[in-house]
């Protein structure tokens, strides 16, 4: 079993940044590809990025290209989503989830676990 708890959400006006972290216990976090996924109200679980075992490979979702970052930090068994140019459009429940494949990454059910989400709000 993984543990995953997302952080750093809340609520930011448009341009502004947030740093979400996903904290992993359990197993290793190194055997584990980490992606990001968010979700708006009425809306289907989307993906965000994801980042492989020894951070040597990054996919992004279109949306974010260019505007977000994905990190980790095996040591601290710790994942990132740096985010910066936020928007109104980027306002979901961001949740962090573990797979062993890097394969299919755009595909939720693909993923082993998930953490409980984090609120992010852009508003002005």
């Amino acid at each position: 079993q993984v543990q995953l708890v997302e952080s750093g959400g809340g609520s930011v006006q448009p341009g502004d940044s947030l740093r979400l972290a996903c904290a992993t216990s359990g197993r290793t976090f190194s055997n584990y590809v980490s992606g990001w996924f968010r979700q708006a109200p009425g809306r289907e679980r989307e993906f965000v990025a994801a980042i492989s075992w020894n951070g040597g490979n990054r996919l992004y979702a279109d949306s974010v290209k260019g505007r977000f970052t994905i990190s980790r930090v095996n040591a601290k068994n710790t994942g990132y989503l740096q985010m910066s140019s936020l928007n109104p459009e980027d306002t979901a429940v961001y949740y962090c989830g573990a797979k062993r494949l890097w394969r299919d990454l755009a595909n939720p059910s693909e993923y082993e676990y998930w953490g409980q989400g984090t609120q992010v709000t852009i508003s002005s």
